[in-house]
């Protein structure tokens, strides 16, 4: 649960700091932005921590439009969803999407770990049980969270994690 929340954390450090009058900014060299980053990470999350490890969870999807985010998130090109979405809206559905993910996780215990996934339409890409899941989600957000942090310095600045330079 730690390196969940950890990872949770540095992507929300990153965003906070970025005006969200440039989440749709596409920059060429990376055809990605931040609002499709989040997107992208609400579904991911969804997927990963909760739906594989729980079930489809009805209190998440009556507040998160999360079949038109798959068509968005999964499948779409963030130049497609410039204009589309409000930028605020989506990072207070990540932080909900994270805080739903961290409550399931947890939950959890040792034994729960080893268990096969839930059933679902579509087969996980990389993991055969819980723990295999929640572990590529880390890797997953963490991969994205490097994306973040291009982006922040292509479309704002560089961004200050407190280093001291000489």
């Amino acid at each position: 649960m730690k390196q969940t929340g950890d990872s949770y954390h540095w992507t929300n450090e990153l965003l906070r700091t970025i005006p969200f009058e440039k989440w749709d900014v596409c920059p060429d060299v990376v055809k990605s932005t931040l609002n499709w980053q989040v997107g992208h990470l609400i579904v991911s999350h969804y997927f990963h921590s909760v739906m594989v490890i729980k079930g489809h969870q009805v209190d998440i999807l009556r507040q998160i439009p999360l079949k038109e985010y798959d068509a968005y998130f999964t499948e779409g090109n963030p130049e497609m969803t410039i204009g589309k979405l409000d930028s605020r809206t989506l990072f207070e559905q990540l932080h909900f999407m994270q805080k739903s993910s961290l409550e399931i996780i947890k939950n959890l215990i040792d034994e729960d770990l080893s268990k096969p996934l839930k059933p679902s339409a579509i087969p996980h890409p990389i993991a055969k049980n819980k723990l295999e899941s929640l572990d590529w989600n880390i890797k997953h957000t963490m991969y994205h969270c490097g994306q973040i942090g291009i982006l922040k310095r292509i479309v704002d600045k560089r961004h200050d994690f407190g280093l001291k330079s000489n």
